[in-house]
């Protein structure tokens, strides 16, 4: 029947059958999946070319093959269609017994579990033609790189710690261990291994929220065995409930059921040292890593192993960093006058211009970084274009295919294939977040492609994520979450994109910490006025510490405080609910005690379950605005106000 042109019958069975879906349609011409069958047209299925190749004729409103000649065969045989018996000589194409046969038929296409079926009627019989299920293509790098002309970067431009692994990772859930904080890096902490995937860890903090876990390679050097920082001489936060001088790991472990992580996975305790000239306490010019158009007065705070420690004099240590003595951020004192660049003071000089490095040096008691520790760090060598792999920085569970789109002299601007501009971002050239092509698949690591249509498979029906190319993975407020269904958890909604990076501070649970964002002012400008730092040191009074918080919330909260402080007791009658609440209570409240609380309050009852079905927990709940309240949630204006103005008394209540 493959040569066959028959008209559709509209009032055939089937014919509510689209067309359009099952057969791929080029240039009028429309391939059967699976098979070599061509067709064109739309009410009339034209077939263009058989299987072997013969060209089709057409008879009528009915297409067939040349027939055969008469009296070639006096051989019997059995139409193809309708399995009448005749002479063969009279079949069309020694297949069918006649034309008028093929009038009264119709052609269906439907789908089956073996692939799509092709069917032909007639007057009392079916003949049926399965094709092979359609399989989908495997995506492969090699196929893209040919299909996109593009070229994968090259792997000598990764350092070894981005590159492949000679080392399977052999970390387990459970284990416990001595890490970074990557807010605070100055701190390390004990954490347990919550997730394996691929060669990277995800890290949980012993007693803190899930929200606060980490993803890290499993040879990175941030990860340290239990013990090192008794060995080393530094301080190891410890969990809470846990008392300093009384810590021991061996009770420890036994106490949580746990299990010591191994010395010999530790793959940065085997990194060669290699003599330098810093020294702990040793001054020097840096670049604030958030704040690149920055270069500051720094310390040396600590020097192990072939990394230093950068501390920005008397703020805190939540823009400290770890470094080596050919990164690019640091540099000897005397930089910035050579190459006259505004150098950032400290926040006692109400003048930056007198600031002098030799008076300076003299008061602190302390000594500058030799020139001759600093070494130049070679060019990067990546171009535009390359291919990668690089770890999504708003959801860094997953790795996605990428390109190099811009460059600077140490860092390279990311793209993720498939994905529009506003997701790009800027990293560091050796960055542990960039892996070269093949990076997953060697590792045992998913790898996040896109196939031309959507990156992901789509959604069940109305557990979709609204967000275009997002399927649902990850949420807005981390690890606790692994799925997400509403713009509103979404890492790649538009209502999320500025408040990426925004969570509470792990260690105060007061005040954010902007982790990552777009470039306040200098801090020569701000000092007095909009600083987000917290001097350690004596040089600032109570009182204008109390100010520089008061505008650190203003600046770089999710809220706008009032104008005017608010009195609790006055609007307290009208949300008699609320008193006795404040912020950090409701924070640690789940999905469900929210909605309890929402549902209490006057009028808003009915919209409890949104809160309920959005997974909004405590933390999430306070981070709403009162445009996302009517917006996002679809809340009235009436009722998201009352909502709106519960959260601002809340924390209201924690500044009282």
């Amino acid at each position: 029947i493959e040569k066959i042109i028959i008209r559709l019958d509209a009032s055939a069975p089937g014919t509510d059958f689209d067309m359009m879906t099952a057969l791929d349609w080029k240039d009028g011409i429309a391939t059967l999946p699976g098979s070599d069958i061509r067709v064109q047209g739309f009410n009339d299925i034209n077939l263009i070319i058989s299987p072997s190749g013969q060209q089709a004729q057409a008879v009528g409103s009915v297409a067939v093959g040349t027939c055969p000649e008469e009296g070639t065969s006096t051989e019997l045989g059995r139409c193809k269609t309708c399995g009448h018996s005749g002479s063969l000589s009279s079949f069309l194409q020694g297949k069918f017994c006649s034309p008028f046969v093929l009038q009264k038929s119709f052609l269906l296409l439907q789908h089956g579990e073996g692939g799509i079926v092709l069917m032909c009627w007639c007057d009392d019989a079916v003949a049926v033609v399965t094709t092979a299920p359609v399989k989908k293509k495997a995506w492969s790098w090699p196929a893209y790189l040919e299909e996109e002309k593009a070229v994968a970067a090259p792997l000598k431009l990764f350092k070894e710690h981005q590159s492949f692994p000679q080392s399977r990772n052999m970390f387990k859930v459970g284990m416990k261990l001595e890490g970074l904080d990557p807010c605070h890096p100055a701190l390390f902490c004990v954490l347990t291994v919550a997730e394996v995937q691929g060669y990277r860890i995800r890290l949980h903090f012993d007693g803190y929220p899930e929200c606060y876990d980490f993803w890290v390679n499993a040879d990175s050097w941030d990860v340290k065995p239990p013990g090192w920082c008794e060995k080393m001489g530094l301080k190891l936060l410890l969990p809470k409930g846990c008392r300093d001088g009384e810590f021991n790991w061996n009770t420890y472990v036994k106490n949580c059921r746990g299990q010591l992580a191994p010395k010999h996975l530790f793959k940065s305790l085997n990194t060669s040292v290699t003599p330098s000239g810093f020294r702990a306490g040793m001054k020097l010019e840096a670049v604030d890593r958030k704040n690149p158009s920055l270069i500051c007065v720094a310390t040396i705070s600590a020097v192990v192993d072939n990394r230093l420690l950068i501390h920005f004099d008397n703020w805190d240590d939540t823009y400290d960093y770890w470094c080596d003595a050919s990164s690019p951020y640091i540099h000897p004192v005397g930089f910035c006058e050579d190459t006259e660049l505004t150098l950032t003071t400290p926040a006692e000089y109400k003048q930056p211009k007198s600031f002098s490095w030799e008076k300076y040096l003299e008061e602190t008691g302390s000594q500058a970084a030799p020139a001759r520790a600093f070494k130049q760090r070679p060019p990067h060598g990546f171009q535009v274009g390359m291919k990668l792999e690089s770890v999504d920085k708003r959801n860094p569970m997953l790795i996605r295919v990428s390109t190099i789109s811009d460059l600077e002299d140490f860092r390279v601007k990311i793209h993720f294939d498939g994905w529009t501009e506003e997701y790009d971002y800027w990293a560091d050239a050796d960055s542990p977040d960039l892996h070269p092509v093949g990076w997953c698949q060697k590792t045992g690591h998913p790898l996040q492609h896109f196939n031309g249509s959507s990156s992901e498979p789509p959604a069940p029906p109305g557990q979709g994520c609204p967000t275009p190319g997002c399927n649902g993975v990850g949420h807005i407020k981390g690890p606790r979450y692994g799925t997400h269904y509403t713009a509103v958890s979404c890492p790649y909604s538009e209502l999320n994109l500025n408040k990426e990076g925004l969570v509470p501070d792990r260690l105060s649970g007061e005040r954010p910490v902007t982790l990552s964002g777009p470039p306040r002012h200098r801090r020569t400008e701000s000092l007095n006025q909009t600083s987000a730092h917290t001097p350690t040191g004596n040089s600032l009074e109570p009182t204008e510490n109390s100010l520089q918080q008061f505008l650190h919330d203003s600046v770089f909260c999710g809220w706008e405080p009032p104008k005017f402080q608010q009195c609790w007791e006055k609007h307290g009658k009208l949300l008699p609910e609320a008193l006795g609440l404040n912020a950090k209570t409701v924070a640690k409240w789940n999905t469900e005690e929210v909605a309890t609380f929402v549902r209490k309050l006057p009028g808003c009852r009915e919209h409890a379950t949104i809160f309920r079905n959005e997974q909004i927990d405590g933390e999430a709940f306070l981070l709403l605005t009162q445009s996302d309240i009517v917006k996002i949630l679809s809340i009235k204006l009436g009722p998201a106000l009352k909502i709106y103005n519960c959260i601002l008394m809340l924390k209201s209540a924690d500044e009282e």
